[in-house]
């Protein structure tokens, strides 16, 4: 018997030490995440750079708030590589209008855990044309951001959301920011800047692009029987590709059927159904990819001026 109760009360005691330390360390869980995503970056000297650039654009009580917030966080060796590029010598040559966009464009609404996100375009809060928000294209697997940015450090959990860690800073993408980010455009992009229209779609506009994909223009050059961009002109490409631009911001949800005048001056016949066709070939098969001056579409097939 009583060795029976010498068991026991080894066990009440084993078991007092196991609860114990999972209480602790469940507490120390509760510690970090106790922190909002503000508070974690400024414990962290890695981030100073993203703190003192929060502060100055007053966008610090922003991310305090209730959130949840998913934010990708540029070390202060991402700060320095865009300084390097901007040719400035840190935060005290940028404004805080210039940097509330490029901040918020690192910020998604709700709490997006590394394995939530999925290849494809997500909203960001940092505004475009009218009251849409700019577009930030992601990559899963090694997550790469807008073809560039790499996740270093994914989950890093708040109290109002999580922190993934990356290793430049992103800034609001153009028109041709879009396309140059996106493998799929790469024929596109030869095509605009052999045609010299790249200046174009660097205006403020806004333009509505149906972006056709490689494969549309694959398809193009057969039925043409060229081999590539190299065998058609600028002064070819030119109205082509103007043909695929529509001045004014159009989203999906303002598509409407009708025919619509391009920039190239003929129209282009929308049909707004169970899927989106444009001149009754060719599909719509993304949409609402926004960029700061503009939104693109994509479309399965170039269309041809009439």
């Amino acid at each position: 018997m009583k060795k029976k109760s010498l068991y026991s009360l080894m066990a009440l005691l084993l078991l007092g030490v196991f609860v114990f330390t999972s209480c602790e360390e469940k507490d120390e869980e509760m510690d970090q995440t106790e922190q909002n995503i503000v508070e974690i970056a400024s414990s962290d000297d890695s981030f100073s750079t993203l703190v003192a650039a929060l502060s100055k654009a007053n966008l610090a009580s922003t991310l305090q708030g209730g959130g949840p917030f998913t934010v990708f966080a540029p070390t202060n060796d991402a700060f320095d590589l865009l300084f390097n590029d901007l040719g400035v010598t840190g935060l005290d040559d940028l404004s805080a209008e210039a940097l509330t966009p490029v901040l918020l464009y690192h910020v998604l609404s709700g709490q997006a855990l590394s394995t939530n996100l999925s290849t494809g375009f997500v909203s960001t809060l940092s505004p475009g044309p009218g009251d849409s928000k700019i577009s930030l294209q992601v990559e899963v697997g090694s997550v790469i951001l807008n073809g560039s940015a790499e996740v270093t450090s994914a989950d890093n959990m708040a109290s109002n959301g999580v922190i993934h860690v990356i290793d430049e800073v992103l800034l609001p993408p153009d028109l041709v920011d879009i396309a140059l980010n996106n493998s799929d455009f790469s024929i596109l992009v030869q095509a605009v800047v052999k045609a010299e229209l790249t200046e174009s779609l660097l205006d403020d506009g806004p333009y509505t692009v149906f972006a056709p994909t490689n494969e549309a223009f694959e398809d193009l050059f057969t039925a043409l029987g060229v081999s590539g961009i190299a065998n058609l002109s600028k002064e070819q490409l030119q109205p082509i590709l103007l043909y695929h631009v529509v001045s004014g911001n159009v989203r999906s949800e303002n598509l409407s059927s009708g025919d619509v005048p391009t920039l190239h001056g003929d129209n282009i016949s929308v049909d707004v159904g169970a899927t989106v066709t444009i001149n009754g070939t060719s599909n719509v098969i993304l949409v609402d990819i926004q960029g700061t001056n503009g939104v693109v579409h994509v479309i399965d097939e170039v269309l041809l001026p009439h």
